[in-house]
């Protein structure tokens, strides 16, 4: 009896050893996962820094291909494209106005009273109208002729109160969000369609004739004033209010920027010098690249796998559309090598762009105790349930590693444009106050991301020289924008 006694002691000596064995080894296993998945994580860091000096040299890099992109055509990543705009609004524009915003599945059009400086915009309306499916796919003449009858119907909505005067036709901004190549202030040939539209006879064509042919067929007198794009629109709708915008960067789903240049300081442009002696430059940034850039393994893959290949590298480093897919792919490393999620790697976590930026910057401003918003997110997005505090606290950091560098290198961006001008400091101890005017969903939306970028941008020029330089928001300047341009660049500014 004694004997089996101790013959079931050790037994159970031996199965609590096997069991404390096992778990020891699960807790090294499971520190070595963990401190595995810490490695990664800092290495994207290092990878992601953008310390003073590199934002330096970016935003040199940024001036270079400036200058290189004025020169000629094709000199630079930076088309560098010129706009015709030369006359910005002053705030003294009257009358009424009409704007069309194309620029995908649906299309707005504006109607717009300018009263002056006293009055300034005395009344807005606005109809959006959905573009059926089959229209994006057929002839160019059925598309436009779609547009034109729809804004004939808006004019028909005119208050009784509106008179023109006799003979005077009604003006029209148009902001065709497509890639063009602008011929005149009010003409320009669609280059290729994007966003699901694919309208062969329209390709190579003025897409403002194409419009005006179809307003005549439908009875609508009606002059394109201006062509334009959101961009220059914002920085159109920025400088009516504010004298002192000379630059527009858009930070939402894309990322673009135009700014006000020295007309003699464009050796590509061939034609007589504007009377204003300025001309707006829509640079197309997003293309930008340069060796200065910090560009990861995670930046590699998402651009060897998109659709445009080796373009918009700036892009899809700083905007909405592909923040939240750098975090993802980070995620699914940390899953996939660290079992950062458990043993299986969560199948929703594979999906490319499903994590977008909105959902990255829940979580990222996500402040309460337990950081219930992350957890919800994860679970809703990803399928990722349980998720521990620890775990979370690690999803804002990676969210803020991305964020960060995304908005630093924004402000280089802005710094290099502010360079190519000469308003990166002070000259002869003149404060002269310079504006950016700011739009998009990622600037307006993602407070972390907006602040971060004006901060750093502090950083880089100096309290003396920031003082001087304001960044604004300037909402819907391809409505707004669109119809001040027109006002701007109206056929009876000389009568």
């Amino acid at each position: 009896m004694g004997k089996a006694a101790v013959g079931a002691a050790v037994v159970c000596a031996a199965v609590v050893c096997a069991g404390a064995a096992l778990y020891v080894q699960h807790r090294m296993r499971s520190s070595g996962k963990w401190a595995r998945a810490m490695a990664i994580l800092k290495e994207f860091e290092d990878k992601c820094g953008t310390p003073i000096s590199k934002l330096r040299q970016v935003a040199d890099a940024m001036t270079v291909e400036m200058h290189a992109g004025l020169a000629s055509e094709g000199g630079s990543k930076l088309k560098m494209l010129i706009s015709y705009v030369d006359n910005l609004p002053t705030g003294d524009e009257e009358g009424l106005f009409y704007a069309l915003d194309l620029g995908g599945t649906n299309f707005r059009v504006l109607r717009v009273q300018l009263g002056g400086k006293e009055g300034r915009v005395v009344k807005q309306e606005c109809e959006e109208v959905s573009i059926p499916p089959h229209l994006m796919t057929g002839t160019s003449d059925e598309l436009f002729d779609y547009i034109a009858e729809a804004l004939a119907k808006f004019v028909a909505t005119e208050s009784e109160d509106i008179h023109l005067s006799p003979g005077r036709q009604r003006e029209l901004g148009f902001t065709f969000s497509f890639p063009v190549r602008q011929t005149s202030i009010a003409s320009g040939n669609l280059m290729k369609w994007t966003k699901g539209f694919f309208i062969e006879d329209a390709v190579g064509q003025d897409v403002v004739g194409e419009l005006t042919r179809a307003m005549e067929r439908k009875g609508l007198d009606m002059h394109v004033t201006a062509l334009i794009n959101d961009t220059i629109g914002t920085l159109a709708g920025g400088r009516y209010y504010n004298n002192d915008v000379i630059a527009a960067v858009i930070l939402g789903t894309g990322t673009n920027a135009a700014y006000v240049e020295r007309a003699h300081a464009i050796p590509k442009w061939h034609g007589l010098l504007p009377k204003s002696g300025e001309m707006v430059i829509n640079m197309e940034w997003g293309n930008f690249r340069s060796s200065h850039l910090p560009v990861t393994e995670y930046d590699q893959a998402l651009d060897a796998e998109s659709l445009n290949v080796g373009e918009q590298i700036f892009e899809k480093l700083i905007s909405g559309m592909y923040l939240g897919e750098i975090v993802r792919r980070v995620l699914h490393k940390m899953a996939e090598e660290a079992s950062f999620f458990g043993d299986v790697v969560p199948p929703k976590l594979q999906i490319p762009f499903v994590l977008r930026t909105p959902h990255m910057s829940a979580m990222h401003h996500d402040s309460s105790p337990d950081l219930k918003v992350v957890g919800s997110k994860l679970k809703d997005i990803l399928e990722i349930s349980n998720t521990s505090l620890k775990t979370r606290k690690i999803v804002v950091e990676l969210c803020d590693i991305v964020a960060t560098r995304g908005a630093r290198l924004s402000a280089a961006g802005i710094l290099g444009i502010l360079k190519k001008l000469g308003k990166d400091m002070v000259r002869n101890g003149e404060k002269q106050r310079s504006a950016i005017a700011m739009d998009g969903g990622l600037y307006e939306h993602y407070s972390k991301f907006s602040s971060c970028m004006e901060s750093t941008l502090k950083e880089l020029l100096g309290d003396e020289v920031s003082e001087s330089i304001v960044i604004e928001l300037s909402n819907d300047g391809s409505g707004i924008g669109a119809a001040l341009l027109a006002s701007s660049h109206s056929q009876y500014l000389e009568v």
